[in-house]
Order: C-alpha cells, then sequence, then structure tokens
C-alpha cells in the first residue's frame, strides 16, 4: 500500500520541485541540471556495465568477508544511475546520495539486519559457476 502511494506522489513531489526550484534557477539552469544529471547517470551506468565482471572476479579471487557486499554495492550504484536518469530534482538527490559510499554501507547493514536467516553454504570453484548459494535457516545442512 505505501508502495503504490510513494509512486503516486512521486511526480507530484517532482513536478512541484520542478515549479520551486525552476522557478528559483530558471529555465536554462534547469535544464541544464536535468541534462548533466542524465548524462552522469548513464556514464555510471555504463561503467558499471563495463567494469562489472572484472570486479567481481577479483573480489572472488581475493576472497571476500562479506560476499553479499559487492554485490549490494554494485546493485546500489546501478539504482543511483537510474535514479540520475530519471529526470527530476527528487530523484536526482536520491542518486546522488546512493553514491556516497557511507550511504551505500548503511543500506547494506540495515538490507543485512532485516535478512538475518540467509547463510552462504557453497562456495564456486569459478567465476562462471554460481559463486554463492543461500539457505535459509529452516534449510541448512548440519
Amino acid at each position: 500500500m505505501w508502495i503504490v502511494l510513494g509512486i503516486l506522489a512521486l511526480p507530484l513531489v517532482e513536478i512541484g520541485l520542478f515549479v520551486t526550484l525552476g522557478a528559483k534557477l530558471g529555465l536554462w539552469l534547469t535544464l541544464a541540471w536535468v541534462i548533466l544529471t542524465g548524462v552522469l547517470g548513464v556514464l555510471l551506468l555504463r561503467g558499471l556495465a563495463l567494469g562489472g565482471r572484472e570486479t567481481l572476479r577479483r573480489g572472488l579471487q581475493e576472497g571476500l568477508h562479506d560476499p553479499l557486499s559487492p554485490l549490494a554495492n554494485r546493485a546500489l550504484m546501478a539504482m543511483a544511475a537510474v535514479l540520475l536518469i530519471l529526470p527530476g530534482f527528487f530523484t536526482d538527490t536520491l542518486g546522488l546520495l546512493l553514491l556516497l559510499p557511507p550511504v551505500r554501507g548503511l543500506i547494506v547493514n540495515v538490507l543485512a539486519r532485516r535478512m538475518p536467516n540467509v547463510t552462504v553454504i557453497h562456495r564456486g570453484s569459478g567465476f562462471e559457476d554460481e559463486p554463492y548459494e543461500h539457505r535459509n535457516s529452516h534449510d541448512r545442512l548440519n
């Protein structure tokens, strides 16, 4: 229910911010901001796509303390890129906040605390294998 209300409220918030901040910044600065953040989002998404496999491979070879943390960070970076691509000041602010490593770390920690029953029980032998198998606490091997 809250998600539906949030999705319905987002365009209203964006329109309100466009009117308010657009009046203060002016038309050309507002358009420049929208175009600049859109280009930044596309470049960020492109960089994630091109460098993702190598970064994941390097992390798996070095041995990770928390195997889900790099994947979650990359997912949050991708979400930030998508938010930057969407036109609007509110989504741009959320996207820029997600680019900050402390904010991503806080989100990863909050999500990890909310999922305590997920356990990593198997590490794949190579990059092409399924890198991790997850089972909940009721399905653990003893």
